[in-house]
């Protein structure tokens, strides 16, 4: 009996033990793979946010970076943006003129082709006004301009009385307007600086001072109403100075007189018209700002490029 019983379990399979290999199992790799054991801390890790992400906040702030775009620029941006690009066309219009005019010794010795072609410059400056509907501001006006450039022929004569008198010299022309607190005009003052070589200091040896009330008529034309020519702060030179009072000899009375009437002397003429107003007192200002102003003598008496200047002493 116990006999049959052996022989019959050897008929059957045993089962493999634990510490056997499963079938297919390579002896190379007695361990799990490495993705297997990295996988699950990943798992892991993907359950435990699962919750945060599925929350109705998170997810509204994940879903507006992803539809987030720039916002459209607002009337205020673009209208800074273009003031900003006006602003820089202007001051390259302005610098094309002076440069325009950088060499042609104010005007004296500009050539056909060159006034041609500074007109145009003087044109493309002009446009940035135009549109302009304000009314002249006086508070900008007031101050002291230098002449850069003209083609009028009452100051081209000065220039060109140089050129034929070696002695003469003709410095800076200056246009000095005085109506800071006015609304309706004031005074402007034509100042010119000229020498005489050797007798006078040079260049700002005396000043021509030419005077004259304005009034505005329109937005940008002013009527100018002459009034006085004058020479005055006369500066002798050194060389004068010794001949007429040497320094190794003492002073006399005389001397010291001849000096100071020199110093002080003032010769003026009164120019004073009618009261009618002559088309050559009209005088169109084309462009202002805070450093440059343009101008244009109505009846065909020229234009002039004015820049902002020190004021005068």
């Amino acid at each position: 009996m116990a006999l049959a019983a052996a022989t019959l379990l050897r008929h059957f399979p045993t089962a493999p033990s634990q510490s056997q290999s499963p079938p297919g199992t390579s002896r190379l790799h007695p361990h799990p793979r490495r993705g297997s054991r990295l996988r699950q801390p990943l798992a892991a890790a993907a359950a435990a946010t699962a919750p945060l992400l599925a929350s109705s906040p998170v997810r509204s702030l994940l879903h507006a970076r992803s539809c987030q775009v720039k916002p459209r620029p607002t009337p205020t941006h673009l209208a800074r943006s273009n003031a900003l690009v006006s602003q820089a066309d202007a001051e390259r219009r302005k610098h094309e003129l002076l440069r325009a005019v950088q060499e042609t010794r104010r005007g004296f010795a500009a050539e056909p082709d060159q006034r041609a072609a500074i007109e145009e410059a003087i044109v493309s400056v002009e446009e940035l006004g135009a549109g302009e509907g304000a009314p002249l501001d006086l508070a900008v006006l007031d101050g002291t301009w230098r002449l850069c450039y003209t083609s009028a022929s009452d100051v081209l004569v000065l220039f060109e009385a140089a050129e034929r008198l070696p002695l003469l010299q003709v410095g800076q022309i200056y246009q000095k307007f005085e109506c800071k607190d006015r609304s309706d005009g004031g005074i402007v003052r034509n100042v010119v600086r000229w020498s005489i070589e050797n007798l006078l200091e040079e260049q700002e040896g005396a000043t021509l001072n030419v005077s004259a009330k304005f009034t505005v008529l329109s937005k940008r034309n002013i009527f100018l109403q002459f009034e006085e020519v004058a020479v005055e702060n006369i500066k002798i030179s050194e060389q004068l100075q010794a001949l007429i009072a040497p320094a190794i000899l003492p002073r006399s009375f005389l001397s010291l007189q001849i000096l100071q009437f020199l110093k002080t002397f003032r010769a003026q003429v009164p120019v004073s018209g009618p009261e009618r107003r002559s088309p050559g007192g009209l005088y169109y200002l084309s462009y202002l700002d805070r450093d440059m102003l343009l101008g244009r003598s109505v009846g065909g008496g020229g234009v002039f490029i004015f820049t902002r200047a020190q004021p005068l002493s």
